[in-house]
């Protein structure tokens, strides 16, 4: 287990490697004499800087990309806060499994591996409205678990998601860490009425009352808020950026488990781009606050790095211009007077 204590994971994030403003430098030169108008492919000519910086390659690749989805039970569902039941999650895993989900669709057609990763979901955390989510040792375990998942010689990693409850575990630790407000963060998640709404509310509300003592720490804030995948989510973050690989954030789960490493390293989320901006509540509001603008606005909200897989293909397309397109020395087209 790479982190048998808080202090080694706080060194750890302590430890963040910077990006490689030469191989940066090295796309944006490029692209200037690339037969068209300067900056025309817009945010496409800067997410192939973006993966070069982290690659640290002046040509980046996309030949080894995966999708890695975290999936953990919540013990926040007593309180009534989802429309399905809590045994969905396990049964969703064994969807995967067996390549019947949305993510084993996505994933194949944009030559992505996948691999679904399932964290004790027979064993829930505990509900955080009576205490703390996970103890010190859960916490360490699932952040382990995350990090040891990023394999090395990766060329870009999407990060996702499965556990009934997380909407409310996400807006917990989004009103946590950027406001205190539970409302602002609160959504329908898998598709609750008013009165889950209202029950999601509370449920933070009476979380932050439990855990007091631990809001004041980003870390203490996921372990007592969060849930296993969550901190899987962030562990991966955490590794991806020590092994220097860029990341596709998912939808709100997935953006709120990555924010403590942007709260507790300045540019802790430099690395990572928001694949889209997912229908839930609140996440527009989180990249907002991340100053993380998204890929993809599509209106989904079904998590499982769903969308984050879908942004592969953009990259993938921005990639290709930037390697195929000729300059215009090569191609014989004047370029515009200096």
């Amino acid at each position: 287990m790479p982190f048998e204590s808080l202090g080694a994971l706080r060194a750890a994030i302590g430890d963040l490697p910077a990006g490689d403003d030469k191989a940066a430098s090295a796309v944006a030169n490029r692209q200037d004499t690339l037969t068209k108008p300067r900056g025309s492919l817009g945010r496409l000519e800067t997410m192939v800087g973006w993966l070069a910086r982290w690659q640290g390659l002046a040509m980046p690749r996309l030949d080894k990309v995966e999708v890695l989805v975290f999936a953990g039970s919540h013990g926040v569902t007593a309180q009534g806060v989802s429309a399905f039941p809590a045994e969905v999650t396990a049964q969703m895993v064994a969807n995967f499994a067996g390549g019947g989900a949305a993510i084993n669709q996505i994933a194949k057609a944009v030559g992505a591996g996948l691999r679904v990763i399932p964290l004790e979901v027979e064993r829930a955390t505990r509900d955080f409205t009576t205490g703390p989510a996970m103890d010190e040792g859960d916490f360490l375990a699932a952040v382990s678990a995350g990090y040891d998942a990023v394999a090395d010689g990766t060329d870009l990693l999407c990060l996702g998601e499965m556990g009934i409850g997380n909407t409310t575990a996400a807006a917990a630790l989004a009103a946590a860490l950027v406001t205190g407000d539970a409302s602002a963060w609160v959504g329908r998640g898998t598709g609750v009425d008013d009165a889950g709404l209202a029950r999601k509310v509370t449920a933070i509300r009476k979380g932050f009352d439990a855990n007091r003592e631990a809001l004041g720490d980003p870390l203490g804030i996921i372990a007592s808020l969060g849930g296993r995948e969550l901190a899987a989510i962030f562990g991966a973050a955490l590794a991806a950026r020590h092994r220097r690989v860029p990341v596709l954030l998912d939808g709100f789960v997935s953006t709120a488990a990555a924010t403590p490493l942007a709260k507790l390293a300045k540019g802790g989320l430099d690395h990572c781009q928001a694949a889209h901006v997912s229908a839930e509540y609140g996440h527009r509001a989180l990249l907002l606050a991340l100053e993380m603008p998204p890929i993809l606005d599509l209106g989904m909200r079904l998590g499982e790095a769903s969308g984050a897989a879908l942004a592969v293909g953009v990259l993938r397309g921005a990639l290709a211009c930037h390697a195929g397109m000729a300059s215009f020395a090569e191609a014989g087209v004047s370029d515009r007077e200096a």
